[in-house]
């Protein structure tokens, strides 16, 4: 029984423990309940509050917009209100102005007819004047004005004749006058001095026993100077001078540089002159080209093609009755242009043609035809305009004048040529006796190369070993020399050397 008791007492304090926590749950359920309800309240009650905030804020919006339209539209009614009193007002004045117009075309139409109206009595005064002139003078109105005229013709005749040749006189004069000031304007703007051009060549060695050198052995070496150059050799007992005699410039020019070198190199032979005269060649063959760039520059030239310039610098080593002709052509280019410039022409084209009036002389003993038709040929060749081909091809009057600045370039010819020294007729038919000597003896076929020495008294005549033999030589001298009394007209007489050399050449490898 005693066991019983803790068992009941720990089963009365299990209940009363279940119960207890029963209620405190129940409790807290409750508690719980009422607070979320609470919470939902509240959000309902916030949630109606925006609602109505918006709800105001939309009406605001509403009334606001309700009023800016009222106020635009207002403005719009005042903008068309205000156009359309201006259109009124233009209208009015474009009205006011149609009227004025015709107004003012009326007034005009009405003049017309009283001007009319005046013309009409004017003219009916006149008639009624001329038939009363008529009647007068017992003429018609034709033959009284041809009868007036006649009368006044005769008085005035004399003295027309008088003022018409005094005009005339004065005029030539006074272009006359002018010409003369301009041609000295000109000269005076350009001046050159003329030298004497002779057909030797000095060269300047430095003692005598050099000249041994030169002559060689037998004279082998001044015989293969001479043969290489075409020139002739003067070694006399002028003290530490060797002379070169030659009509040609550039022959003379060769000799002169390959003399030269020669002597300052010391070995002088057959083969080194070989040596030297064709370095000489190529010395000679720059000189032409810078000479040619030079007379360009120094005329104010510019974009010729380098073959033309160098066409041109072989006018530095040809003459024209003794005058240099690239100088010559310079001289000309100065005096066309500066003759253009005073008369209002075309500087550029007179200076061109100027300077290019003679091109053809630097090839006119290799083609046919005169200096101009050969140089216009070259001119065309190299693209010059054809403005300088006729300013060139007239200087002298072999074609008409077609411009003034063929006029110029004739007259600046002329003034060159004309200087006082500038050139010696007698020297010019010299060389061309020369060269129409070389040109006979060079149509032979068996001719390799022919020279002119001792002033054409004598020839020398290199052929050909392979196209003749000795007699064939012997034979080819006499018919050079029948030909030459046949067509060439010489003093005295001439020697005619015929030379046939035959040499022979190996290599050892």
């Amino acid at each position: 029984m005693e066991s019983l008791i803790p068992i009941l007492l720990s089963a009365v304090a299990l209940g009363v423990g279940i119960f207890l926590g029963y209620l405190v749950r129940q409790n807290l359920a409750k508690k719980q309940l009422s607070t979320a309800e609470g919470q939902a309240a509240k959000m309902i009650e916030e949630a109606e509050k925006k609602v109505q905030e918006m709800t105001l804020e939309a009406k605001n919006q509403a009334v606001q917009i309700l009023e800016d339209a009222k106020k635009e539209e207002k403005i719009r009614e005042e903008k068309l209100l205000n156009q359309e009193a201006r259109i009124e007002k233009r209208e009015e004045q474009a009205e006011q102005l149609h009227q004025e117009n015709e107004t003012e075309k009326k007034r005009i139409l009405e003049k017309a007819e009283e001007i009319k109206a005046i013309q009409k009595d004017t003219e009916a005064l006149r008639s009624q004047e001329m038939e009363k002139l008529e009647k007068i003078a017992a003429l018609p109105k034709e033959e009284a004005a041809q009868e007036l005229f006649r009368l006044v013709e005769e008085e005035s005749k004399e003295a027309l004749v008088k003022r018409m040749s005094k005009l005339e006189r004065e005029s030539h004069e006074e272009l006359e006058k002018r010409s003369l000031n301009i041609m000295a304007t000109v000269i005076q703007k350009y001046s050159r001095s003329h030298v004497s051009e002779f057909t030797t060549t000095t060269v300047q060695i430095p003692s005598d026993e050099v000249k041994g050198k030169i002559i060689g052995k037998e004279g082998r070496n001044i015989r293969a100077l001479e043969k290489e150059t075409g020139v002739e050799l003067i070694v006399d007992d002028t003290p530490e001078t060797v002379i070169i005699s030659g009509f040609d410039p550039v022959r003379r020019e060769i000799a002169r540089i390959a003399l030269e070198k020669l002597v300052s190199d010391g070995r002088i032979h057959p083969a080194r002159i070989e040596e030297a005269v064709e370095e000489g060649k190529k010395e000679i063959d720059q000189k032409i080209k810078e000479a040619g760039e030079a007379a360009a520059y120094d005329a104010g030239i510019a974009g010729l093609h380098p073959k033309l310039l160098y066409i041109l610098g072989r006018l530095r080593y040809r003459y024209s009755y003794k005058q240099n002709v690239l100088l010559h052509s310079l001289e000309v280019s100065y005096l066309a242009g500066a003759l253009a410039a005073e008369l209002g022409a075309d500087v550029a084209c007179a200076k061109k043609a100027g300077l290019l009036h003679d091109i053809g002389k630097a090839v006119d003993h290799e083609i046919e035809g005169t200096h101009v038709k050969i140089g216009m040929r070259i001119l065309e060749k190299f693209g010059l305009g054809q403005n300088v081909i006729d300013a060139m091809k007239c200087h002298h009057d072999e074609y008409p004048h077609q411009t003034i600045e063929s006029f110029i370039v004739t007259a600046a010819d002329a003034i060159s040529a004309a200087r006082p020294g500038a050139r010696k007729e007698t020297a010019e038919k010299y060389i061309k006796r020369l060269q129409e000597l070389e040109a006979l003896i060079n149509t032979f076929p068996e001719v390799e190369k022919s020279y002119a020495i001792q002033a054409g008294r004598e020839v020398r005549i290199f052929v050909n070993p392979e196209k003749t033999d000795d007699l064939g030589a012997m034979k080819l001298a006499r018919d050079i020399a029948k030909r030459i009394e046949e067509e060439l007209k010489y003093p005295g007489e001439i020697k005619v050397n015929v030379f046939r050399e035959t040499r022979a050449v190996e290599y050892a490898r």
